[in-house]
């Protein structure tokens, strides 16, 4: 069921708001509920994958209270993380790479194999990382296990954050499961985020992939200019930021709307000066994951030895690029972020404070030709894309599709590169600290009118069954 949909937007979510504030005399009461639609959530996209999810909380729950249980048993403790790990990532394997496994060894060695491609469960890297989350974090005694087998289940299979995120840790939400507070101040300020999450995903989004496709199927085809080649791979960065920030953005709200205050996941990343800087701005929650749970315990940066600091980068970038697939090229993308990461730290590219605009262009180059490889079906795809970038196998530096894309997009492709600056934050922050006392009651009358008209064109789009991906449902 997508967020971005006229069942959940005019059927779900008014019914899940409804008893759920008929049961406000009870928390527990509201738990069960909201963990009972959560599985009714999935269960509507993923019939029969749900039992799979319903398993990955029955088993982290045992392994969490059976590591609780033997904390002075240091050796049987580690057992039973380790067994927590394995079966985690076990699941994770089978589904997301064992195919890819496969195949990849079967053209390395020749051999046949009968193995057909496994439909992936939706959200599953996202509800694994949180269920290891929850035991690694129990096992470092920085959480408590939680006795109520419900409470677990909610914490991994809360809908607004089950299939694309934000990770959230157990640790920022252990106490809120059964203390949070909900007011008509939270609730609005969630539905005001919903309602700007929903326009990133639905007017921004969908349109700019419009492009993005027509792009990219241009350039398989060698009929593209290298304008139109530009055009395209700008357009993919900002799709790629609307849909999983706009995502992100509709989680926090309705999280917000239920009395939840998740973590933010995106922190205008486009204005980045390095990639380090980029990637502690974009998917916060990944990056954070990876830096707790993988770096920090390999040693992070703060060795002795320069070659063990590389090895860590490496793993941790490794990682990332699996973690967002089975392919070659996500692989690619992963090492590809580690080598300027890591020329950056050998340099100390970020305590360099002279020419902040040319280390800002540097830094947007480098992210969008690398997202270029994450959009690419394959390496050789990927490869022909780039080199068209830089004149090669086009048709010319310009042609009739350029302009054709320009007059129809135009005012998607200037909303998306103003709106992924803090614009509407600086215009906000005068607003407030600065007094200026006419335009704050012009402003405060004006919110809520384009608020509601972003909610009515959205919903306008959404009706008219517009192009309607989610991107970061792959992962």
């Amino acid at each position: 069921m997508l967020f971005s949909s006229t069942i959940f937007l005019f059927y779900f979510l008014p019914f899940v708001f409804c008893i759920n504030y008929l049961l406000s005399f009870s928390r527990k009461l509201q738990n069960i509920f909201l963990f009972i639609v959560s599985i009714f959530f999935y269960a509507w996209g993923e019939p029969y994958y749900v039992l799979l999810l319903l398993c990955s909380i029955v088993f982290n729950y045992i392994l969490g209270l059976l590591i609780q249980r033997n904390h002075e048993r240091v050796k049987r403790k580690k057992f039973y993380l380790m067994i927590a790990c394995l079966l985690n990532t076990g699941l994770l394997f089978v589904f997301k790479y064992l195919y890819f496994t496969i195949s990849t060894m079967s053209h390395l060695f020749g051999f046949s194999y009968s193995l057909q491609p496994i439909i992936l469960p939706i959200g599953i890297s996202f509800f694994t990382f949180q269920a290891l989350s929850y035991v690694i974090d129990i096992y470092r005694q920085q959480a408590k296990a939680q006795k109520n087998i419900i409470y677990v289940g909610l914490y991994i299979a809360f809908f607004p954050q089950l299939i694309a995120g934000p990770i959230v840790r157990y640790t920022s939400i252990a106490d809120q499961i059964e203390n949070r507070k909900i007011n008509m101040r939270k609730f609005a300020v969630g539905v005001c985020r919903f309602i700007v999450g929903l326009a990133k995903k639905v007017l921004l989004s969908n349109s700019l992939a419009i492009v993005v496709d027509y792009c990219f199927k241009a350039s398989a085809n060698l009929d593209i200019s290298v304008t139109l080649a530009w055009i395209g791979a700008i357009c993919y960065c900002l799709q790629l930021y609307y849909d999983f920030s706009g995502y992100s953005d509709m989680a926090i709200g309705l999280g917000l709307m239920f009395g939840f205050e998740f973590e933010e996941n995106f922190n205008y990343p486009f204005i980045s000066k390095s990639i380090s800087e980029f990637w502690r701005r974009w998917h916060i929650s990944l990056s954070t994951w990876f830096k707790d749970y993988v770096y920090f315990p390999l040693g992070g940066s703060r060795v002795a030895n320069s070659s063990i600091m590389v090895r860590n980068l490496l793993v941790v970038w490794s990682l990332t690029g699996l973690w967002h697939g089975a392919n070659w090229t996500f692989i690619i993308w992963g090492l590809y972020n580690f080598i300027f990461i890591f020329a950056e730290k050998l340099i100390h590219f970020e305590k360099r404070k002279k020419y902040p605009l040319l280390k800002h262009f540097y830094a947007l180059f480098i992210i969008t030709i690398g997202l270029v490889i994450f959009r690419a079906p394959d390496i050789y795809d990927a490869g022909v894309y780039i080199s068209q970038m830089f004149g090669f196998r086009t048709i010319g530096l310009i042609c009739s599709s350029t302009i054709m894309i320009i007059q129809e997009f135009w005012i998607f492709i200037v909303a998306g590169i103003i709106f992924s600056t803090p614009i509407a934050k600086r215009i906000n922050y005068f607003l407030v600290y600065k007094k200026w006392y006419h335009l704050e009651k012009l402003f405060s009358i004006m919110y809520p009118l384009v608020i509601m008209l972003l909610f009515y064109v959205s919903v306008t789009y959404i009706i008219k069954g517009t192009y309607n991906p989610f991107i970061y449902f792959h992962f």
